[in-house]
């Protein structure tokens, strides 16, 4: 071999070595890297791919019901569809098709019954990267008509990518009833507000995944095995109301709200004995199956949903007494033979403090007090109390905190602490001013009246439940809330049931009075503070009771906010509204009256209050005398500046008037138009006579209606027709 041939065969040599190097280092590069997909890469890539040959779909579970303590079904979920679009086999299928997204919206939206421009906005929507958004909800809450239209079009215009699955909607059988207690659900069924909210989690179950293996054209490939992960149903939730006391409560606060026509009304009814709310009515309130009302802003929309006996808190006025009462018994700063001399007002601090009753209540025992509402007796013990103890029970009812209750948006109220109390304060805090309080608190300190001494958390839920695959009940949970037992004595409290008793028998509360039961309550008025000052004409008036009133079965709270000016003290328009639903109470648990029936309430009569403003007191008294009604006096003077009720209602003989008196006569051009079918004819001519009003009549026979309403206000000199119509008896 020659020179220049080995040098040849040495760089030929050279040459393969360099490749069979350069190849093994390839080999050995490929290999860490295959290694490294394989060990570090494997379960995103395998994820990737999973996600490219399969469609998986969210399957919701159905929603739990809400039933009330009898199984009635009070929130149902029906069985629906739902359309969610699987975009990129959406846009596949379109291009294969040689179709656009613009082309099929419009038909999409006829079918579905929504906004073109909105479908259109779904179907192209972006990330915000701005790529392409893989999926999307088209509809929720479809009917199977409706199904079978969307997959009749798909299959028409050979596309896939519409996805139709099981949905649930949210019924609810009786519309606005309970509304603030059941509450409603958002547009993707979770709860929003009420018992949807609070027991949400017990209530939606959990959701189920469906998985499909697709084809290289994204289409279902058919007979294949697909993952299925069966959703869980919710739970049923049962709660303590009563639908038939819901319904009772239900029509007491609407007729409340018509009659004084008031911002707003509330009332509560529960069991003192265990803390179940047996009803509790807001008004107004709103239709659960359409929770957003047209042309209503944000905030309306919050303010009518929200639940005003657990949110919304208010100076109690004298419903309030009851503490200082139990107070002043268990501390020993009161016995029952304690005189109390009421002679209008009590200067402390250096301010002259009044009594509702300017004219003063004269000398009083506890009991007397207790009926009769004196804030010159309450204010007494007060000071005797002092602010330290006086704190001290306001906090042993455990004002200022929340109760508990399994109800969302729950308020604390705003409770002075002795620092912060001066000796006025503790005076107007001994009759229910200066501290607020929420309408669920009260009772709660109420409740303790009437069990004994115990604090009970109030609470709607009974318990929570489901069947099992033999239709057997199961318990998940029942409630277990705080009981506090004996935090007061019992002979207090058996002390304050007696005092409460005689407080509606004969008493301020003697309007919410239900013949032949023992019926125990308080009433408060207290005027609305607002932007840190009371407000002229804006009262809350309060009423608070129990029945029976030796052993209650059941508590009752009313509250009117802002009833008319003209009539507005809680003993004439909120006990009244306890009465109605006592009454029902009464029928509708088969209590036996537990006295023979006083036959003389019954034979009272009614009486049009006539018009005395403007004359001289004396003049006034005579006629008030004449008509059997009696009166109370507020303030000094010699004439009659006005009185409440206005001039025109009707009451029951023996009604206590209330007077205003002045230094001049001021006789009012506004009266109140009397239910004038209560009258014979004429005694109706001269009421209206009375009250400077005219009249016609027209047919003959019993008055059987009048063209002003009875309650609403006229002008002296106005007419009113008066119908008439032979008696149907």
């Amino acid at each position: 071999m020659g020179k220049s041939e080995l040098r040849d065969w040495i760089k030929a040599r050279r040459r393969i070595v360099f490749l069979i190097s350069i190849a093994f280092i390839g080999f050995i590069a490929l290999s860490f890297r295959l290694s490294y997909i394989m060990i570090n890469k494997s379960n995103e890539y395998k994820s990737k791919g999973i996600v490219q040959w399969t469609n998986d779909v969210r399957v919701n579970a159905k929603r739990g019901r809400i039933l009330d303590r009898d199984g009635n079904e009070l929130a149902v979920s029906a069985n629906v569809y739902r359309v969610d679009l699987d975009l990129n086999a959406l846009r596949k299928s379109l291009e294969e098709q040689k179709l656009t997204m613009e082309d099929i919206a419009k038909d999409v939206s006829e079918i579905l019954e929504m906004d073109k421009e909105k479908v259109f906005k779904i179907m192209t929507q972006r990330l915000p990267n701005g790529k392409q958004m893989g999926s999307a909800i088209l509809k929720r809450r479809v009917e199977k008509e409706t199904v079978d239209k969307i997959n009749l079009y798909k299959e028409k215009k050979g596309l896939v990518g519409f996805v139709v699955t099981p949905d649930t909607k949210r019924y609810y059988p009786h519309n606005n009833f309970a509304s603030h207690i059941l509450g409603h659900t958002n547009s993707d069924g979770d709860g929003l507000t009420g018992i949807e909210l609070y027991y949400n989690r017990y209530l939606s179950g959990v959701p189920g995944i469906k998985v499909d293996e697709l084809n290289a054209k994204t289409s279902n490939i058919p007979y294949s095995i697909s993952d299925y992960s069966k959703p869980v149903d919710g739970r049923d939730v049962i709660l303590t109301l009563d639908e038939n006391i819901q319904f009772f409560a239900d029509k007491a606060a609407q007729q409340a709200l018509n009659d004084n026509s008031a911002k707003a009304v509330s009332v509560v009814v529960m069991n003192p004995n265990n803390g179940e709310i047996l009803a509790l009515a807001n008004k107004p309130d709103y239709n659960l199956n359409t929770p957003w009302q047209e042309g209503l802003s944000d905030e309306e929309t919050q303010k009518l949903w929200r639940n005003r006996a657990v949110s919304d808190t208010f100076e109690p006025g004298s419903i309030f007494k009851v503490v200082t009462a139990v107070a002043a018994l268990e501390t020993g700063n009161v016995k029952e033979k304690d005189s109390f001399n009421c002679g209008g007002s009590l200067t402390i601090g250096g301010r002259n403090i009044h009594c509702w009753k300017r004219s003063g209540h004269g000398q009083l025992d506890f009991e007397g007090i207790i009926k009769n509402s004196c804030n010159v007796g309450f204010m007494t013990l007060g000071e005797r109390l002092g602010k330290d103890n006086l704190y001290k029970y306001i906090k042993k009812f455990e004002f200022g905190q929340k109760t508990g209750v399994d109800l969302p948006g729950e308020a604390s109220g705003i409770i002075k602490t002795p620092d912060n109390m001066t000796t006025v304060d503790v005076a107007t805090i001994s009759f229910g001013q200066s501290n607020t309080l929420s309408i669920m608190q009260y009772m709660k300190a109420f409740n303790s009246i009437a069990n004994g001494g115990n604090l009970i958390t109030p609470h709607v839920m009974k318990e929570i439940v489901h069947y099992d695959e033999n239709g057997k009940k199961v318990v998940d949970k029942s409630y277990d809330g705080k009981v506090e037992k004996n935090v007061f004595k019992e002979e207090t409290m058996k002390e304050m049931r007696e005092h409460l008793e005689q407080t509606v028998s004969n008493g301020g509360g003697s309007k919410a009075y239900v013949e032949g039961y023992k019926i125990g309550g308080k009433t408060g008025t207290a005027q609305k503070v607002q932007n840190g000052v009371y407000a002229s004409g804006k009262y809350i008036a309060s009423f608070a009771g129990m029945m029976p009133a030796d052993n209650p079965k059941v508590t009752v709270f009313v509250s009117i906010d802002e009833p008319d000016p003209s009539l507005y003290y809680a003993g004439q328009i909120a006990a009244p509204v306890g009465k109605m639903i006592f009454t029902d109470l009464a029928n509708y648990l088969s209590l036996d009256p537990e006295y023979s029936i006083d036959s003389e309430k019954g034979k009272l009569k009614d009486v049009s209050i006539p018009e005395i403003r403007g004359l001289k007191k004396e003049d006034a008294f005579k006629i008030l005398k004449d008509s059997n009604l009696k009166y109370r006096l507020d303030g000094d003077g010699g004439y009659i500046k006005d009185i409440n009720p206005k001039p025109g209602y009707v009451v029951k003989e023996n009604t206590e008037i209330i007077i205003e008196l002045g230094d001049e006569g001021n006789e009012g051009d506004i009266v109140v138009v009397p239910d004038l079918t209560k009258f014979s004819i004429e005694d109706a001519k001269k009421i209206l006579t009375d009250l400077g009003l005219k009249f016609e009549f027209q047919g003959e026979g019993a008055i059987t209606d009048q063209s002003i309403s009875k309650g609403k206000t006229a002008q002296k000199g106005t007419t009113i027709t008066i119908h008439l119509a032979p008696s149907t008896e």
